[in-house]
């Protein structure tokens, strides 16, 4: 359209990265390059022009169908057929899940059930490149398991792709592979997020850069980044973009209001700002830029380029496929979804630790199921650092669900999620969760679908099994609802199923207003409806990390740590988590720490002059005691990993402890900015003494490295210095490290907090419902859900506990730059208190409902803290 020249202008200064102003000749000389209807082109070129072009455009007869995928050749062995080979893995794994063979057998028949249909749709190849993909991460200590709908196969179980028992979970087979649907399984593997680079680089040395790259996504403009790129072209302040970019968050949604720009400084009326603003709405929406996909993989038999575009990544060893993933969905070409997952990392970790402190390997398998004293822990919502139960929301809902038993916890996954809190079924579980199976009003006819969860449906295969049970869908119609749950929203779609799914349900008997119920539950789905499947993998992995928390405090957190970045918690409140259950932490020292966070035996003597570079962990003891925590260079902001493994190398040479400062900075190999990051994170306190004694040695020492100085030391006096106040070493330790082992900040300013009349998380825990309250805290985490309507989500932390915030809609809006700003807030309101099950203080779900918001950032002077916001 010529009336998006302006916009045309925009985009070309966003390319050459200077303002329109300055472009000149670079730009378009007119609107003329623009998209003409017949009418109008018949009025500029003769009728022989126009019908050649339809000659030419009949003799272009490529068809985008023409791309065929074929799968590799490899997977199969020399003398097998893919189906052969697939059936042969299939039942060796199933003779190692189910050694008895009563058992084995029993899962025969649904073992042959799928393979028929695999060998029909000729997927053979798919699953043996998934298969050895899993094989080869699992051989080399790679902690994965597949997640989704893949979990409906019980082939994937054998082949130990995913680790879903169908003994603990029903599988719907449909959910995963369809005739009528035709089109590639979804099978996604979590590997360990800190090694999947290697099993990339596998399947790229496997089958070649030549046969295999990265699928693409399209990064499309949103509001932040289409502001930034419009007002850098039109020459906008660069501080105010900044601006006004900050104050917008995902729930303003496309429109900028007045409100924004005024807090930004800016003039609604103005001309220039009205053009940035009407130019970003128009941009709103574009391509921007292409990325790479999370880890979905295409993989040809023979050149990729002669299948698809590829180009080469930013990041090195790695080539993208120009398409995303839709685009190869479209055209049915099969890609191998290699994911990371953070908890697995985490896991792997934490086992290596309490195999170390029992004096032998601990292995996933090897964690006993169904232990009470790790349900116990969940029902009190002490889930801090876990797998998919540790968010506000899951610990709000654990003491109303007190889950005790495994499929409790596939549940709570899934409860805790848009698709069952908009169709309505938290509450109906909830109430129907005690009862008695003859208790609950549903069709009998529906007991297979829906008995597991008290009558009603939280799962997607469970729609899917209603709509084949109670509509008589086929298994294809079935799975086509599901896809239009998902999209709905966005494609519509879903009133023809209304009539069929209704219509049917009626004929067959059932009372209309069931009907629209689950058909009001199915539309529920498409804000974010989660497998049974998916739930059940994410179960055991939520189980796993919560008995680790549970007996093995210690081993826990060190992993935790030494799995950063990842889950929900920040460092900081990790560490104070398992300081409260036992754990003694202590802190970066030169003389004891390794490159990660470790654990030493709680006996270690600090001062001894023998300096382990790895602490003895043994014992033969089944649940040996806590060990300490002892803190990793790779806490310090600053220092490279390079220079973590010098100290610990210097400290194995077998030259014995470290004399003083100097001799550590020489064997170290150590240049100034080094030492100061040891001095500043008080990783010197054993060599030098407190922060500024530290800061003072490193300063005197010349780190050249020549023979020369090292002949000519001067050797001086120290200079005894006054230590640091412990507000100043608070602030340290958070610059340096993130996190401190000293007091609480919130503790050090309580004298000032007091009056402003607020009170700490250990008082308001024990205030009735209704009571007037007032609370201060660090900001640790902001939250918006879209089924909250507006309503956000404020969780506080002083040095007594955690004060969970609700935040109503008017309030937001008239609070909203403290409540968006501030890293020290005090709020005001009303304390909500709902009692669980038990009674008094057992299970309580408590709230602080705010009336109003302070920003207190000042009192930190300058103290750095960070919160977990809108994720």
């Amino acid at each position: 359209l010529r009336s998006r020249k302006p916009l045309q202008d925009t985009l070309s200064a966003t390319r050459l990265k200077r303002p329109v102003a300055e472009c000149g000749l670079q730009l378009e000389a007119n609107a003329e390059q623009h998209l003409r209807s017949r009418a109008r082109l018949a009025t500029l070129y003769e009728p022989e022009w126009l019908a050649n072009t339809l000659a030419f455009a009949g003799r272009c007869g490529f068809s985008l169908a023409e791309l065929k995928y074929e799968y590799p050749r490899e997977v199969v062995p020399e003398g097998s057929t893919p189906i052969g080979h697939l059936r042969q893995l299939a039942y060796e794994g199933l003779a190692k899940r189910f050694p008895q063979q009563e058992t084995a057998v029993r899962w025969m028949p649904q073992i042959e059930k799928e393979l028929a249909l695999i060998q029909q749709l000729a997927y053979e190849a798919f699953f043996l490149t998934v298969a050895d993909i899993v094989r080869w991460a699992r051989a080399q200590g790679i902690l994965c398991q597949g997640r989704g709908s893949a979990a409906n196969s019980m082939v994937c179980f054998c082949l130990e792709i995913t680790e879903v028992n169908p003994e603990e979970a029903t599988l719907l087979f449909e959910r995963f592979v369809s005739a009528e649907r035709n089109e590639p399984p979804d099978i996604d593997v979590d590997f360990e997020h800190q090694r999947r680079e290697e099993v990339i680089q596998y399947i790229y040395g496997k089958y070649g850069r030549h046969r295999t790259a990265l699928t693409a996504v399209v990064i499309c403009y949103r509001p932040r980044s289409a502001l930034r790129d419009v007002g850098r072209a039109l020459g906008m302040d660069l501080q105010r973009i900044e601006l006004l970019t900050k104050s917008l968050h995902w729930f303003d949604g496309r429109q900028i209001d007045t409100t924004r720009l005024h807090e930004a400084g800016l003039d609604s009326e103005a001309p220039i700002t009205k053009l940035w603003i009407e130019l970003t709405q128009q941009l709103i929406g574009f391509p921007r830029h292409l990325s790479q996909h999370p880890g979905g993989f295409v993989i040809a038999r023979e050149q990729i380029e002669q299948l698809v575009p590829v180009e080469m990544a930013s990041m090195k060893d790695r080539s993208v496929v120009q398409w995303d993933k839709d685009d190869l969905d479209e055209l049915r070409l099969i890609k191998v979804d290699v994911l990371a997952l953070g908890i697995l990392s985490a896991l792997r970790r934490s086992l290596e630790l309490i195999g170390a402190k029992r004096g032998r390997r601990f292995r996933m398998q090897d964690i006993p199921v169904g232990d009470t004293a790790t349900y116990d822990m969940i029902c009190k919502a002490d889930t801090v650092g876990t797998f998919q139960i540790e968010s506000r929301a899951q610990m709000s809902m654990l003491p109303r669900l007190k889950p005790r038993c495994y499929y409790d916890l596939v549940v709570e996954v899934a409860i805790v999620r848009p698709g069952p809190i908009q169709g309505g079924m938290v509450h109906p579980y909830l109430k129907n969760r005690h009862l008695d199976d003859d208790e609950i009003d549903y069709p009998p006819a529906l007991r297979p679908a829906l008995q597991r969860t008290k009558g009603v449906p939280i799962f997607q295969e469970q729609v899917m099994q209603i709509a084949m049970i109670a509509a008589d869908f086929t298994a294809g119609e079935a799975d086509g609802l599901r896809r239009a749950m998902a999209a709905w929203k966005r494609k519509g779609g879903l009133g023809h199923y209304h009539a069929r799914l209704v219509g049917r349900m009626v004929e067959k008997g059932y009372e209309r207003e069931f009907a629209e119920r689950i058909f009001s539950q199915i539309r529920g789905f498409g804000e974010y409806g989660f497998p049974e499947s998916h739930a059940a993998g994410f179960a055991q992995l939520a189980y796993a990390s919560c008995w680790i928390k549970c007996h093995h405090p210690d081993a826990f957190l060190a992993a935790l740590l030494n799995s950063q970045p990842m889950g929900f918690y920040a460092p900081a409140q990790l560490v104070r988590d398992a300081r409260q259950h036992g754990v003694e932490v202590r802190p970066v020292d030169v003389r004891f720490s390794m490159g990660e966070s470790t654990l030493e035996p709680a006996t270690l003597e600090l001062e001894s002059s023998v300096s382990p570079s790895a602490p003895a962990i043994s014992t033969t003891r089944d649940e040996p005691a806590l060990h300490a925590v002892r803190l990793g260079f790779d806490r310090i902001a600053g220092l490279s990993a390079d220079a973590a493994r010098r100290i610990v190398r210097a400290r194995d040479a077998g030259e014995g402890a470290f004399t003083n400062v100097e001799d550590f900075a020489r064997r170290a190999a150590l240049d100034a900015r080094e030492l100061q990051c040891l001095a500043q994170a008080d990783a010197l306190v054993g060599l030098t003494g407190h922060r500024h004694q530290a800061a003072w040695s490193v300063a005197g020492i010349d780190t050249r490295p020549t023979a020369l100085l090292r002949a000519t030391r001067v050797h001086e006096a120290p200079v005894e210095l006054p230590a640091p106040a412990e507000a100043e070493e608070t602030l340290a330790d958070y610059r340096a490290l993130g996190l401190t082992l000293k007091r609480h900040p919130l503790a050090l300013l309580r004298a000032q907090l007091t009056q402003f009349r607020v009170q700490p998380a250990a008082v308001l825990n024990g205030y009735p419902n209704g009571r007037l309250a007032r609370a201060s805290g660090l900001v640790t985490h902001r939250q918006r859900p879209e089924t909250a309507k507006g309503t956000m989500f404020v969780t506080l932390e002083d040095d007594t506990g955690t004060i969970n915030a609700i935040v109503w809609p008017a309030v937001v809006e008239s609070q909203r730059k403290p409540l968006l700003a501030a890293r020290l807030l005090t709020l005001f309101g009303r304390w909500q208190r709902q009692e669980g099950p038990e009674g008094e203080g057992e299970g309580a779900v408590m709230h602080l409902v705010v009336m109003k918001a302070i920003d207190h950032t000042e009192l930190l002077n300058g103290l750095v803290s960070r919160s977990r916001d809108f994720r």
